[in-house]
């Protein structure tokens, strides 16, 4: 048992304060002679000495109970040493102290596991939540809220991280006592998403000011399905008419006066599998824009290394540059270091690029494939991460293209040649599909362009090392407004 050490101070007081009425009591039944002078004084002597050692006993037992508790404060969620102090007076009192400690205890900790759960639920939750405090500032944010707005953004005011005026107005407004709203908006960068937010007040402010609950869902699938929908109704109406109305006449042709004509019949049916083919080829093209289209929003996250994937490229096409006597070099990087990217996405990104390098160059030339790191790269509000970026370019020699035509060439159905492009079997969504490829890459596309010299496409892309680390100032921006 531990030592008991008695503060004589407060034991003096209190042996004094009992020791007076005891002396007052005895003074009254001498004056009245009910007890002789002497008897009365030893008695009053004998009961002091009596009230000060009880005193003693319980300041004692009091001071050894007050240093357990303080050294179990102390000790909280440790394992204590010893036993609680089992004093005359505070027996009881001590074992009331030990039970208290340990419900407290366990309340607390039950009550850390609890936020824990709530903590690990939130982050869990797919669609991004934050809470605000009452000056603007981001006070929590979950896992999805700091993946979308790049980064830690605790401590930050909303409008530093959203940069939307309703949004910011509904917040304000909410903050003032307003009721809780619901708000649409879009965010731009890195590409154009679309989201649904409902502002909440809190009842009462929560831990670390919290008095503002901002969750957000995520509706840029659902606004993009509306839209390829619509679009891909007036674009594949528009392109498909004339194919459509050139085989109907033919084939009404082919049922009426030349039902007996071998000639015609050979060359018409020739043509018809022309436009059949072309047709294909256009419903294909269309289809797998909207699949990219409908992903853009979300960046890819595989490995892919780039000169295997170039060198199937070439491969892919040899048969065509073949057919024009057209020589495809590919000059790579020893060790280049792989990109994160979607692996059967870039391949689609090269094979249009050189697939047009081969078709719109001269006969009998070369098409350039170069593909390096450097340190440092920007173009047109796109730059790289502090890892650098991989530079990816595909460069022909022919006719060129006019520099007003660069900024379009990667809108959906824009040709600069509209009758040769239908000639060679454009579509005219190539470059479209390029452009929203490296998009959802988070990577930039150049075109530069000089009219009887040729054209040079130029893809950047993010080093695996780098591109999970990307944030929305290094996206790339739409790859139609970086045309040189």
């Amino acid at each position: 048992m531990a030592a008991r050490v008695v503060p004589l101070r407060r034991w003096a007081r209190l042996s004094l304060a009992a020791s007076l009425p005891l002396g007052l009591a005895f003074l009254v039944l001498g004056a009245l002679g009910l007890t002789p002078p002497i008897a009365a004084v030893l008695a009053w002597a004998g009961l002091s000495l009596l009230a000060a050692a009880v005193a003693g006993l319980m300041l004692a037992d009091v001071g050894a109970l007050a240093r357990h508790v303080e050294t179990s404060a102390e000790m909280e969620g440790e394992t204590r040493q010893g036993a609680a102090p089992a004093g005359l007076f505070t027996r009881e009192l001590a074992a009331s102290v030990e039970r208290l400690a340990r419900l407290g205890a366990e309340g607390r900790a039950r009550l850390a596991g609890e936020r824990a759960e709530l903590e690990r639920a939130l982050d869990a939750l797919p669609e991004p939540l934050l809470l605000l405090d009452a000056d603007r500032k981001v006070v929590r944010a979950n896992r999805a809220a700091t993946s979308l707005l790049g980064g830690e953004v605790a401590g930050r005011h909303i409008a530093a991280s959203l940069r939307n005026p309703a949004l910011i107005e509904a917040v304000e407004q909410t903050i003032e006592g307003a009721e809780g709203s619901d708000i649409e908006f879009t965010l731009q960068a890195p590409v154009e998403r679309t989201f649904a937010a409902r502002v909440e007040p809190l009842p009462e402010p929560r831990e670390g000011g919290a008095a503002v609950l901002l969750a957000l869902v995520d509706f840029t699938a659902v606004r993009r399905t509306d839209q390829m929908r619509a679009d891909f109704v007036a674009n594949a109406s528009h392109e498909i008419r004339t194919p459509l109305a050139t085989l109907m006449g033919f084939i009404e042709t082919l049922q009426g006066p030349a039902r007996d004509d071998a000639a015609a019949r050979e060359r018409f049916l020739a043509i018809m599998d022309q436009h059949g083919r072309r047709m294909a080829r256009l419903v294909d093209d269309l289809l797998s824009l909207s699949r990219i289209e409908m992903n853009e929003h979300t960046p890819p996250t595989d490995t892919v290394p780039l000169p295997s994937l170039l060198s199937h490229v070439r491969n892919t096409l040899a048969w065509q540059a073949e057919r024009r006597d057209v020589t495809v070099t590919i000059d790579a990087d020893d060790g280049l270091t792989p990109v994160i990217g979607d692996g059967d996405e870039l391949t689609q990104v090269f094979l249009n690029l050189v697939d047009n390098a081969i078709k719109y160059g001269d006969d009998r030339s070369t098409v350039r494939v170069e593909a390096h790191r450097v340190a440092e790269a920007e173009a047109a509000g796109w730059r790289a991460g502090k890892d650098g970026a991989v530079v990816v370019s595909v460069a022909d020699r022919g006719a060129g293209i006019p520099r007003e035509h660069l900024p379009r060439l990667t809108e959906r159905f824009y040709r600069v040649d509209k009758a040769r492009s239908r000639e060679l079997g454009g579509t005219g969504l190539g470059l479209a599909i390029v452009k929203h490829i490296v998009n959802r890459h988070r990577g930039a596309l150049t075109i530069d362009s000089t009219p009887g010299e040729g054209s040079t496409f130029t893809v950047y892309l993010q080093p695996a090392a780098v591109a999970q680390d990307a944030t929305p100032e290094d996206a790339a921006q739409p790859a139609g407004d970086l045309a040189n």
